[in-house]
């Protein structure tokens, strides 16, 4: 069957066509994202302005004639935390519904967490033993670690990327007394949740999403995407600790031209790479791999997992 998952994030709003049933890995066929920094969008009362709603219910709407069009037999709609944080959020959902005909299901923290998680583990597999997934977002860092596909522990932190440069990293290129403030308060923040995780004992693999950490990987030299998801990238602290300290000199302009960095992206990139240093830095992390499968996939995989197989549909279960 060929399914939609429609991911309303504090960044983007981005529509996954995959073809997929139970038992077989999800076939992506079809790719519409667009760019709405909702975390950047809301006021001083944590409220997502008029402006940023229209957008989102018109984004949401392309987005639902793209998944027609490719012949999607069924959407699954969610959003993140940009979304949960608002302080309108009931608000924005009914307008969401009322103009476009969607339920948005509003993920918690842990649970993008625990999905991401378990798209990981189906990706790397019962071989990699012991999991820490990290995955840094516009609005929020998740933390999961575990040895099967629901995690034994799983936090998230509101340290996204977005949120971050919105609240902490106004100057272009950012004051450097402002770069150490960002610094000493996302490890602060970090460092509350570590012992959760230590007392669980080390991970056997460590492994990153979310395209924060795809850029870091690529612009300390891994492969670029083009090469295809199957071909190891990692991204080691002593290089990303070589790197902080040279984005903090760029502007914005000066980011976007590194290799594998998103015009869009790049503002951005300078908290993200802050916040992926201090989680490396106190999770004790020397080098992580990137994997490809993040929330999306997780959250086809638990649908595909409650659909029936046809062995089961054969004999009426």
């Amino acid at each position: 069957m060929r399914l939609g998952v429609l991911d309303v994030g504090s960044n983007t709003v981005h529509l996954l066509v995959v073809d997929a049933h139970p038992g077989a890995r999800p076939l992506p066929a079809h790719s519409h994202k667009a760019e709405l920094r909702l975390a950047e969008l809301l006021d001083e009362d944590g409220a997502i302005g008029p402006e940023g709603v229209d957008r989102l219910v018109a984004t949401v709407a392309d987005a639902l004639q793209a998944a027609e069009d490719k012949g999607c037999e069924d959407v699954l709609p969610f959003a993140t935390s940009a979304v949960r944080e608002a302080s309108n959020a009931d608000q924005v959902l009914a307008r969401v519904r009322e103009e476009t005909g969607i339920d948005l299901a509003v993920l918690s923290g842990a649970e993008e967490a625990r999905l991401t998680f378990l798209a990981a583990r189906r990706w790397f597999g019962w071989s990699s033993g012991r999991l820490l997934v990290l995955d840094i977002g516009g609005g929020s860092l998740e933390i999961a670690y575990g040895m099967d596909e629901e995690p034994d522990a799983a936090v998230s932190l509101p340290l996204g990327a977005g949120r971050l440069t919105a609240g902490w990293l106004p100057g272009d290129p950012p004051d450097p007394a402002e770069v150490k403030a960002l610094r000493r308060h996302v490890r602060a923040r970090i460092a509350r949740s570590v012992g959760e995780f230590t007392r669980l004992g080390r991970p056997d693999h460590v492994v990153a999403t979310s395209k924060t950490f795809k850029q870091l990987a690529r612009i300390a030299g891994a492969a670029r995407s083009t090469e295809g998801l199957y071909v190891q990238r990692v991204l080691t602290r002593k290089s990303l600790e070589e790197w902080v300290p040279k984005l903090a000199a760029m502007t914005t302009e000066q980011r976007g031209g590194l290799p594998g960095v998103s015009e869009g992206r790049a503002a951005q990139l300078l908290a993200g790479a802050l916040v992926a240093e201090g989680a490396m830095d106190l999770f004790g992390v020397e080098e992580l791999e990137i994997c490809p499968w993040a929330l999306r996939e997780g959250v086809i995989l638990r649908r595909l997992d409650h659909l029936p197989t046809k062995e089961q549909a054969a004999l009426g279960g």
